[in-house]
């Protein structure tokens, strides 16, 4: 009982701290599926219904606000829907998932840990013969593993200098939103299996998007709890690139 408590605990605290910076929370909840030893089959289905409704929740928020870009997001999409439904046909052997799961979430970690609050100056124009190559690529990685992908584009978004960091979160959110419908068709032609709970998992990640996006917009000072998330992250990254995952 007390794991259960546990895991939906932190279920909560990633929707929460993903959605606040444009995220669907994906490599979170894959995470926390690994550590407690949840089957690769089930977590990325999964992790892409629980992405669904968490970004739509942070990508209006984010819209709402003025925060987004129509230019610099239809690229990135136009070349990583396609892929990403391509990438949700490839089985990937459980070892091998888990290393790059493990490899992935490095990703989060140095986000939540070393670049909180990131200053853009001198933004640059976007270049779509490069979105189209980023975007594609992260869209097959995306649908393989069962992540949307915002995790990479957002700090991509940024070294680029194509958008500040609200456009880059706001871009993101829909980036994540409308892979995790195409990895989730990809999946669907190779069958699909949910957990029994999931009904559960939706309510719990759907109600921390919803606080995450909101406190988000405010100055609320989430440092504390990124440093927790950091350490749960590293936790399963321990598990799955060191322990046999």
């Amino acid at each position: 009982m007390e794991s259960v408590i546990l895991f939906y605990g932190l279920l909560f605290l990633v929707a929460f701290l993903y959605s606040s910076v444009g995220h669907g929370g994906a490599s979170g909840y894959l995470a926390l599926m690994a550590l407690f030893s949840i089957a690769p089959d089930v977590m990325k289905p999964t992790a892409l219904t629980l992405n669904l409704f968490v970004s739509l929740t942070s990508f209006i928020q984010f819209y709402r606000g003025k925060h987004f870009d129509w230019k610099i997001f239809l690229p990135f999409a136009i070349a990583s829907v396609p892929m990403a439904f391509v990438g949700g046909m490839i089985t990937v052997d459980p070892f091998t998932y888990k290393k790059i799961l493990g490899i992935l979430l490095l990703i989060p970690i140095i986000r939540f840990l070393f670049f909180r609050n990131i200053s853009v100056k001198d933004l640059r124009q976007s270049n779509i013969g490069l979105s189209f190559l980023i975007g594609g690529s992260i869209g097959l990685l995306s649908g393989m593993i069962g992540i949307g992908g915002g995790i990479i584009l957002s700090p991509v978004i940024l070294l680029l200098k194509w958008a500040d960091m609200k456009r880059a979160a706001g871009i993101s959110a829909l980036f994540i939103f409308v892979n995790s419908i195409s990895g989730l068709a990809g999946q669907f032609t190779k069958g699909i299996h949910f957990s029994p709970d999931m009904y559960a998992y939706v309510a719990v990640a759907f109600a921390g998007g919803i606080c995450g996006s909101y406190f988000g917009s405010m100055k609320f000072n989430q440092t504390l709890l990124k440093y927790l998330l950091a350490v749960v992250l590293m936790l399963a990254v321990y598990k799955l690139l060191f322990s046999g995952g």
